[in-house]
């Protein structure tokens, strides 16, 4: 069994951060801001696909000034580093505990998703992780199958965990059940749509679910 988790809104309380960046980075180049709820909309989704959403009007050349200063401004150590959830070292300690690998299937870039793990500790944590730029984003299903092949599981014995309909849409096109979780992007009714086994209010939550006995 697998349990394969996204990372911002998911296990990680960034989302504000992630909306403060982005308006950032295109306040410094005399762009305007996109709202922050157009913003909370795209988490979840690769950079490059993100920003070609926020930003239609935009060439791609511009677009990649945005991306630069996004990633600067995200990482600024005056921005401090966002936290995990409340309960979620527990949870996923509880779950390997029951014999259950974890993952990470994220929309970030290879070297964000590292930097992020390096800063908390769980450099080596996770039995594997798999980043947009490095395979197809989100929704696509490509990530999942990636990192079912690595680690030499089936569908069957997967669930995808996350907080935005992109995760419950990839889960449900590679054939893996999925858990809703309602601390990041998307509200209940929305994810309800893509008929998770559960939607959760807390990350301790999934530790009562059957799918996670053990």
């Amino acid at each position: 069994m697998i349990a394969i988790f996204d990372w911002d809104g998911t296990l990680c309380d960034s989302i504000e951060h992630i909306v403060c960046a982005m308006s950032d980075a295109a306040a410094e180049l005399a762009i305007e801001p996109p709202s922050a709820h157009a913003i909370r909309d795209i988490v979840g989704l690769g950079l490059p696909q993100a920003l070609a959403q926020l930003f239609p009007g935009l060439d791609e050349t511009r677009r990649a000034e945005i991306a630069l200063a996004y990633s600067r401004h995200f990482s600024s150590p005056a921005g401090g580093q966002p936290p995990l959830f409340r309960g979620a070292l527990a949870t996923l300690n509880g779950l390997r505990a029951r014999g259950i690998e974890l993952a990470v299937a994220t929309g970030k870039s290879r070297r964000g998703l590292d930097r992020v793990l390096a800063a908390m500790g769980l450099s080596d944590f996770f039995d594997a992780t798999r980043c947009a730029d490095e395979t197809r984003s989100k929704p696509h299903p490509r990530m999942l199958h990636e990192i079912l092949a690595a680690r030499g599981k089936s569908t069957g014995e997967a669930v995808m965990i996350g907080d935005s309909e992109y995760d419950l849409a990839m889960a449900q096109q590679a054939g893996v059940r999925s858990v809703a979780v309602t601390l990041g992007v998307h509200g209940r009714d929305r994810l309800a749509g893509y008929q998770p086994l559960a939607i959760v209010d807390e990350l301790p939550q999934l530790l009562d679910l059957e799918a996670f006995s053990g």
